[in-house]
Parts: C-alpha cells; sequence; structure tokens
C-alpha cells in the first residue's frame, strides 16, 4: 500500500515532549470526560496501550526484526513509541518483546529518553504476545508500577505514523461500544480461490473494509475474550475484534482511519517511512541573525529568498542577540533545520550560541538537526584564503556536534562592498 502524507494537524511527534501542549491536553481531557459521562472536573478515562513486538519480520526480508530496523540511524519501534508517548492520557504503554530482544528495548527506552514504558516477554505468537501485555496489566502485583486501565489500546510496533485524533476517536467508541478499531477503504479487490487454484468467488469491494490499528476495548471485554478464547484462536488468529464479538458478544464499532495507519511490512517500506519523516522535519526553517530587528536587511534578503524558492517551507527569522526567548520557543515547538546568519561577527561564536541552546534543549534526540552557518566577508579588507583559514575551526566542531545528531555546515559569502559581484566558498 502507499503510504498517504501525514495529516495536517500537527503530528504526534514524541518521545521526551519538548513543547507546551496544554491546549491540546486540556482538549483531549474534555473529550475523554464526555466520553466517560463524566462532569467537570473529575478523572478523565484511565487509558493504556498494549504493542505486541515480538515479530521476526519474515516477510521483511532482512536479518534484523522490522520493529527494530532504523530509520535515520533511529529504531523504528521507537518512531511508533514517540507517538503514543505524545498523548498524555495514555498512562502506560505496555511493549511485549522477546527475551533475546529484551535488552535491545531497553537500550532503545534509555537513549530516546522514552517514558510510561513497561517491557513483558513476547509469546510465540501475535494474539499471545498481546495476552501477555494485557495479564500485565490485570495483575496487581506487589511493587507493580502498572495499574488495570479502564480503556486499552491495542497497537502495532510498526504503524509509526498514528496520531492522537484517531486514537481518541477509538478510546471514545470502545467506551460506548465496547470495543472499536480504526478501518480503511479496500485497495484492491478480495477474491477466493478454488482448490485447484482458479477463481471461486470475489468479494463486492465497495461492502468490505481493510481492518487497521488502532484497537480499543473496554479492559474487562477484551481480557475476557482472551481468557476464554482456544488455543486455535491464540496460534492463528490476528484480529482482536473478531475475539470481542466471539467470545464477549461485543461489536465492535467501526472508526474510518486516515491515510497513514499502513503497516511496514516489506523492505520499501523503510524507504516510505524515512521518507515521510524527512518530508515532515523539513516544513520549517528558522533564519538566525545576530544582528538588532532595525538591521537585518541581510536576513530579511536570505528569508524572501528562502520563501520564494520553498514556498512549501514555513520560514521564520529570529535575532540571536537578545535572550533568545523567541528562538528557545521556536526549538521548544520542534524546528530541526537553521541557518544562522554572522554579518556583525566574522567568527564563529553566533554559531556556536546557537548550537549550545539546540544541544541544551535535547532536541537532536529524536532527530537530526541541519545548521548551516553563514558568514559574509568583504574580500577586498580581508583575503578569503586568511579567512578560510579562520573558519575551519568549524570542521573540528561539525565533528563533535555530529555525535549529538547534529549536521552543521558552513557557507563563506565573499564580495566586494558596492559591488553585485559575490563568490560562495
Amino acid at each position: 500500500m502507499e503510504p498517504g502524507p501525514p495529516g495536517s494537524s500537527r503530528p504526534t511527534e514524541p518521545g521526551p515532549c519538548l513543547s507546551s501542549q496544554q491546549g491540546a491536553d486540556q482538549a483531549a481531557s474534555a473529550s475523554l470526560q464526555s466520553a466517560a459521562g463524566a462532569q467537570p472536573g473529575r478523572h478523565s478515562l484511565a487509558v493504556a496501550a498494549v504493542l505486541p513486538a515480538g515479530g521476526c519480520g519474515e516477510r521483511m526480508g532482512v536479518p534484523t526484526p522490522k520493529q527494530f530496523c532504523p530509520i535515520l540511524e533511529r529504531p523504528l519501534i521507537s518512531y511508533t513509541l514517540q507517538a503514543l508517548e505524545r498523548v498524555y492520557w495514555i498512562k502506560d504503554i505496555v511493549v511485549a518483546v522477546t527475551g533475546e530482544n529484551m535488552e535491545v528495548m531497553k537500550s532503545i527506552i534509555q537513549k530516546y529518553q522514552h517514558k510510561r514504558i513497561s517491557l513483558v516477554e513476547a509469546g510465540v505468537t501475535r494474539h499471545r504476545s498481546i495476552f501477555n501485555g494485557l495479564k500485565a496489566l490485570a495483575e496487581d502485583q506487589l511493587n507493580c508500577k502498572l495499574s488495570k486501565p479502564e480503556i486499552v489500546i491495542v497497537h502495532d510496533a510498526v504503524r509509526p505514523f498514528v496520531e492522537e485524533d484517531t486514537l481518541l476517536k477509538v478510546v471514545t467508541a470502545a467506551k460506548k461500544h465496547g470495543a472499536a478499531g480504526a478501518i480503511r477503504p479496500l485497495v484492491s479487490t478480495v477474491i477466493s480461490p478454488s482448490a485447484d487454484g482458479c477463481l471461486d468467488h470475489s468479494l463486492e469491494r465497495a461492502r468490505h473494509r481493510a481492518s487497521e490499528m488502532p484497537q480499543a476495548f473496554l479492559f474487562d471485554v477484551i481480557y475476557e475474550a482472551y481468557q476464554q478464547c482456544s488455543d486455535y484462536d491464540l496460534e492463528f488468529g490476528t484480529e482482536c475484534l473478531q475475539l470481542a464479538l466471539k467470545y464477549c458478544c461485543t461489536k465492535a464499532k467501526l472508526v474510518e482511519g486516515s491515510p497513514d495507519l499502513w503497516k511496514v511490512t516489506y523492505k520499501r517500506d523503510l524507504y516510505a517511512v524515512e521518507s515521510i519523516i524527512k518530508e515532515k522535519i523539513s516544513q520549517e526553517i528558522c533564519v538566525v541573525t545576530d544582528i538588532e530587528e532595525d538591521n537585518k536587511y541581510v536576513s530579511h534578503l536570505l528569508e524572501e529568498v528562502l520563501k520564494s524558492e520553498l514556498n512549501h517551507v514555513k520560514v521564520t527569522s529570529e535575532a540571536l542577540c537578545h535572550a533568545g526567548r523567541d528562538l528557545q520557543q521556536i526549538i521548544l515547538d520542534q524546528c530541526y533545520n537553521f541557518v544562522c546568519v554572522n554579518v556583525m561577527t566574522s567568527d564563529f561564536q553566533e554559531t556556536q550560541k546557537l548550537l549550545s541552546m539546540l544541544e541544551e534543549s535535547n532536541l537532536s534526540i529524536l532527530y537530526p538537526v541541519v545548521v548551516v552557518s553563514v558568514h559574509f566577508l568583504d574580500f577586498k579588507l580581508v583575503p578569503p584564503s586568511q579567512k578560510m583559514e579562520s573558519l575551519m575551526l568549524i570542521r573540528e566542531f561539525a565533528k563533535e556536534v555530529k555525535k549529538r545528531n547534529i549536521w552543521l555546515c558552513g557557507l563563506l559569502i565573499s564580495y566586494p562592498q558596492n559591488s553585485t559581484e559575490v563568490v560562495c566558498y
């Protein structure tokens, strides 16, 4: 299935929550209170999530299980955890992984600073892994940090682009109906072959839908279904909604999902995920200058050029000379691309200030940050060779910050004053 672009609303970009979500939190909390029939001031629903992540990825055709395949040098499952973690009202996230991958998963959680994650051992099948996750939430053990939720979300570890709006829809529907799941229209017609390999019959595509993730359940409904289901279901079943219907007579409410709910299945899907992520983090560029607002002519020209050439990208500009409050907010809002224009100073100090701010923010933990350091030089006053030598420091600095996932490059613009001739290095 060809992936669609991420939704137009702000993506649920995960991990350490870098920006203020107070308004979004209040809106989501109000929706959950409404779903629970709560009065204003009462607590919202207790929601947890279970991610089966014990698969070996046979269809992927690579030695590494697909949930651990690197995307921009970061494991795929980390992006999925990030998306769920960003949703503040999901209190616990239980991940089922095989014993041999338990330490790998722990290192991922530590490296990318994931929160509210608990690990359980996966079963030999998808359903057994989900059941293990549910049992971890159901068991009220001494010193156990998990508590039984009212609603549980089941999601795939290899569906990284789930958004809060979809999660909220299935949770709200599950509260009312007992179970709910995201669906999408079928892309191809489903046919049934006969024993001899010939067409037996086909299904009317308009009447059927593809079952996707996430799915949500009243915890007692899905837990009871798993407790009752047969070994055959646990070994060969794939559909959680069917278990709720078969063993608890609970008809799931089907919720139309967005195009980005597709599942990473084949090797080519990894390239699609990388492309989508790159597109998402390249939607904004911040031009940072070392001069006062009244004298921002050079950076203003650069900003206008970028806007005209990259009309699909949001371009903003900020001065680094003040306390940097506006710039800090841009960093908190997760802008990953910066152009630092050095006009008043010919050295590297202003770019170093920006890099220090980026390092302190931990922004590059999740995605690579790109910084272009621009320097202007009147070559009638200073020979380019002399200036280039003084700016070689940028090479060593670039090696250091690359270790922290910040990609630094330099641009030296050499020109004589009162001339239209410009030379770039």
